[in-house]
């Protein structure tokens, strides 16, 4: 599904705590309280690409940064400051292929639940609109 870009690389940058080279987003399609379409073409230059493939760990990291740019995109519009977030628990990832070089991914995010700085989502990874991966993750902020 073709979508329309919302922000780019330097934008999204800015609202993720992580910085070069371990920034594993570099676009963001929609958002909504409750959901965020997130992108990454993979570059040869990336932490997580070896012998012409996108590891797991890569993926998961794109899974897991995809969820922070949700909230720092929430702290923006609120124009806050957007607090560190970590994984708190990563449930049923299901990576049925990865992607290769100058491939462009996208995850979509949606909340299942949050409260009180923890946030628990499912998370849909596709790469030319086949389903690559998925999972649940639940994320804490730090206080």
């Amino acid at each position: 599904m073709e979508r329309t870009l919302l922000l780019e690389k330097n934008a999204v940058e800015n609202l993720l705590p992580q910085k070069f080279p371990f920034v594993m987003v570099d676009k963001m399609y929609s958002f909504t309280e409750t959901s965020l379409v997130s992108g990454l073409q993979i570059q040869s230059d990336n932490i997580f690409f070896d012998n012409n493939t996108f590891l797991e760990a890569g993926l998961i990291e794109h899974m897991a940064q995809s969820v922070a740019l949700h909230t720092g995109y929430e702290f923006f519009l609120r124009k806050e400051t957007a607090p560190t977030g970590y994984i708190g628990s990563i449930k049923e990832i299901e990576i049925k292929r990865l992607p290769e070089i100058n491939d462009t991914i996208q995850s979509t995010v949606t909340i299942l639940q949050e409260f009180a700085g923890i946030t628990l989502v499912n998370i849909v990874t596709t790469l030319n609109n086949e389903e690559i991966a998925t999972g649940q993750m639940k994320t804490v902020l730090a206080k």
